[in-house]
């Protein structure tokens, strides 16, 4: 039977759920994009965006989504023949490395798997074997989407230190930001990578580079700017449309606004408790529908296990036809595997704009369409992320901290 006649649900790790406020906030004519209110609201967005990363750096907004924040990272700091470490956890750190090898860098990466963290000593180890301080940079992703891992980034700059390395770090943050702790400054980040559509809860289409005084002065010598990405007059004091070399993403920015205005109103850290409450929930389900052959969480260490998206190995069960009846009989979207783990795993995004029925809601429709299929559980997943919410509910807001 199609019980698919409701509000769908899509609780997949980006875009996530754009709440309405922001919506609404949206649905506007064009205003004067030279002067006026919308010039304020832009300068405004500029402001507050260094809030979310907890930097004093310098932030910049492309048109694009997080790929475009990875090139204007690159073409904006490296040079042809430059040597990048990339630090490979799941799939985006070499998505990211592949770009930098196709605008003419050298890469070496390091490769952890995709079941498990960046190890910061062997890090450490690698550094201290570049004597002649060939890797100028270091890229490594905060939250991989498609391995579900949570990578200690302050940890890794404790690993650089030690090996007193130069090199810039440059960290993807676009399933991260605004959902789980990050310092960019106190973590000594160069290069912060950001996307609008997730933890930021705006629609797709902009792209977010925060960079740091060291970043901004390896721009002075970087051989691959391009028009379109170029830092530099993105920093100049005229013409607002200077900032994006163009048109303004006018929609989007009031967007931001009002986004960067809920975030704000909540409180970060109670924002970041939120998504650990959340999390622990959808752990709690997987974890409770276990069973030989059954689903398996992929990220074996609880401390390294995301707090804004879970990736559940199917082991026997179909994940494919799996999530063909959540969508298509009961309305819920999940995100399929990735990479190594297409048809053999699915992902549940926890990020943004959420609340426990939503959670709540996605974990039972799964249960349900497991229990159809016939799939063997070990038991309620559905009654183990109540009772992990049930707990939250009375007790003071507690985020899940980011090791030191």
């Amino acid at each position: 039977m199609n019980l698919n006649r409701g509000r769908a649900l899509t609780s997949i790790p980006g875009p996530s759920v754009i709440p309405e406020d922001v919506l609404r906030s949206m649905h506007r004519s064009f205003p004067n994009m030279y002067e006026g209110p919308l010039v304020d609201i832009s300068h405004s967005v500029f402001d507050d965006l260094p809030k979310v990363a907890h930097t004093e750096g310098k932030v910049f907004m492309a048109i694009s989504n997080g790929h475009g924040a990875w090139e204007m990272s690159l073409t904006n700091t490296m040079r042809r023949g430059d040597k990048v470490l990339v630090l490979a956890s799941g799939r985006f750190a070499i998505g990211w490395g592949e770009q930098a090898e196709q605008l003419g860098c050298e890469v070496e990466t390091i490769d952890f798997g995709d079941r498990g963290p960046v190890d910061p000593d062997r890090v450490e180890e690698r550094l201290r074997a570049d004597t002649a301080h060939e890797i100028k940079a270091i890229l490594v992703v905060q939250i991989d989407t498609a391995s579900g891992v949570w990578n200690d980034i302050g940890a890794i700059r404790k690993a650089i230190d030690a090996a007193g390395h130069p090199a810039l770090y440059m960290v993807d943050c676009v399933a991260s930001l605004a959902s789980v702790p990050y310092f960019m400054d106190a973590w000594g980040v160069d290069i912060t990578i950001g996307g609008s559509q997730k933890g930021l809860m705006v629609p797709p289409g902009l792209g977010l580079v925060w960079a740091s005084e060291k970043a901004l002065k390896a721009h002075e010598t970087a051989e691959m700017v391009t028009p379109y990405w170029n830092w530099t007059p993105r920093l100049m004091d005229g013409a607002h449309y200077l900032k994006f070399c163009g048109t303004p993403p006018i929609q989007h920015i009031y967007a931001m606004r009002t986004a960067l205005d809920m975030l704000f109103d909540e409180g970060l850290e109670n924002v970041w408790a939120r998504h650990t409450v959340f999390a622990d929930a959808v752990r709690a389900a997987v974890e409770a529908w276990a069973a030989p052959g059954g689903f398996e969480l992929n990220i074996t260490d609880l401390a390294h296990r995301s707090d804004a998206t879970t990736t559940i190995l199917g082991g026997s069960i179909d994940c494919k036809e799996m999530r063909r009846i959540c969508e298509t009989d009961a309305g819920l979207v999940l995100g399929v595997g990735l990479g190594s783990f297409e048809d053999k795993a699915f992902r549940i995004g926890h990020m943004g704009h959420l609340n426990p029925p939503m959670v709540l809601g996605t974990l039972g429709t799964i249960e349900a369409t497991l229990a159809h299929m016939g799939a063997s559980m070990g038991g309620s997943g559905i009654a183990a992320a109540s009772r992990v919410i049930a707990e939250a509910l009375g007790r003071k807001a507690e985020f899940r901290a980011a090791a030191e």
